[in-house]
């Protein structure tokens, strides 16, 4: 159980927590932080665990908060189209809830079935949907929090208005466990989408993606944009079961969703593949006709990071503006394989928002240290890429243990030093998550 709750899904490092303890609520995970200061102790909160940059690992002995108890989920209000619910709550959960009651929590990921939503608010999660909705930031109207210091404080507490100064719920929002717990969300709902279409297409090239993703945007508004290489798509269907989209095999793929408004829609969409088969830019393309092939073709996408686990990847998740993203797909690859040439990289992601994700798969011959290691010396040179286009060390999935080294990449040193004051103020004794986002100094 140490190990299981000591760790996340990354496994660069050993997990080593002290203990581990399941409090019930905010009132117990105060007395918890005010046992820390007195007694020097750090803590790490835990959610579903499912991060990928360390953000959630214990391995120098410190407790680990587990917020799993923590799991209500209220009623939906369906006036204020909003649902409180704990940090320990499910996502799925809560989506299953909202569709219960006629709407729509938009924030969905791979993971959805195992995270945790105080997980998803501390790390400002994404995922598929971020073109149409935005991230987790856009959903959430109050959060109750504890803090370093032990403080108990509700902010926004749900308020479409509120103009009264600073609005700490977005200090929460994305700061990974540093300057406090989240333990319960007033998240905002929304109508669902109206009968969503999924289609794949495959791409001719990297720079087809963007010109394909001008063209569809100009039939219909999109509800997703994703992307994945070839090779993404054969490790998908050699381990995961998945079939291919079709016959034809192209280098990268887009999964594109839309809503079904009427039968007008079709006839834009379908005008604009054909106008991009036309240009060259698609080679082959295949249309949802059920729910069934809809999540069919999901899979496609959704299975991809599952799949790589076995070859413990090397993950970098990146961004830039979404006009820039094939110079930074391009940028990127090209300095992989010219150090490694004999590496497997696949690459998938978010394209639609200017989200890429890199993935490096082990060799199984090669010392997961001596990996890491090697993926790191490498990792400059793709962050020195990343910091010319003005983007960033990690779009969706946090700094933790593993981007830290690299925060000055994306940051200024100002605003790091503003970020280390702001945490001195919620966190005066550094007992929270420390290791996480900063390096050490």
């Amino acid at each position: 159980m140490l190990a299981s709750y000591g760790q996340d899904w990354t496994r660069f490092a050993s997990p080593a927590p002290t203990a581990i303890v399941f409090p019930r609520s905010s009132t117990e995970i105060a007395a918890i932080v005010h046992h820390a200061r007195n007694h020097k102790l750090a803590l790490v909160p835990s959610g579903g665990r499912t991060g990928l940059s360390g953000g959630a690992v214990a391995a120098n002995g410190e407790v680990v908060v587990s917020l799993d108890k923590m799991n209500t989920v209220s009623d939906v209000n369906l006036i204020d189209r909003t649902i409180t619910v704990g940090a320990g709550a499910i996502t799925q959960q809560i989506q299953e809830a909202a569709s219960a009651a006629g709407l729509f929590y938009p924030v969905d990921f791979a993971s959805s079935g195992s995270s945790q939503i105080g997980g998803n608010i501390a790390t400002n999660a994404g995922g598929i949907n971020v073109i149409r909705y935005g991230m987790t930031r856009e959903w959430v109207a109050g959060l109750t929090v504890v803090t370093g210091a032990g403080d108990i404080i509700e902010l926004n507490k749900g308020l479409v208005k509120n103009n009264t100064g600073l609005d700490f719920r977005h200090l929460f929002i994305g700061s990974e466990g540093i300057l406090g717990f989240i333990v319960e969300a007033t998240l905002k709902l929304c109508a669902p989408p109206k009968d969503p279409i999924v289609m794949v297409l495959g791409l001719s090239d990297m720079s087809a993606i963007m010109a394909v993703l001008e063209r569809i945007q100009s039939a219909t508004p999109l509800l997703a944009y994703e992307f994945f290489s070839e090779l993404a798509v054969t490790k998908v269907v050699e381990h995961a079961g998945v079939a291919r989209p079709f016959a034809t095999v192209t280098p990268f793929y887009a999964l594109i969703e839309f809503e079904r408004n009427d039968e007008q829609t079709e006839v834009d969409v379908f005008e604009a593949v054909e106008n991009c088969m036309e240009r060259g830019w698609v080679k082959d393309a295949v249309m949802s006709q059920s729910v069934a092939q809809a999540r069919a073709l999901w899979r496609l996408r959704e299975d991809i990071s599952e799949t790589l686990t076995r070859w413990t990847p090397y993950k970098n998740d990146i961004s830039s503006t979404v006009s820039k993203v094939p110079i930074l797909l391009a940028s990127v690859d090209a300095v992989v394989h010219e150090r490694y040439p004999d590496w497997e990289v696949v690459w998938y992601g978010h394209i639609g928002d200017g989200n890429l994700h890199l993935n490096i798969l082990k060799p199984e011959d090669l010392d997961i240290a001596e990996f890491k290691a090697r993926c790191n010396t490498v990792s400059i040179d793709i962050f020195e890429a990343i910091q010319t286009l003005g983007g960033s060390v990690s779009a969706e999935h946090g700094v933790g243990t593993l981007k830290a080294p690299y925060l000055a990449y994306t940051k200024s040193e100002s605003e790091i030093a503003a970020m280390r004051a702001v945490k001195a103020i919620f966190d005066p004794d550094g007992v929270l998550n420390p290791g996480k986002v900063f390096a050490t100094p």
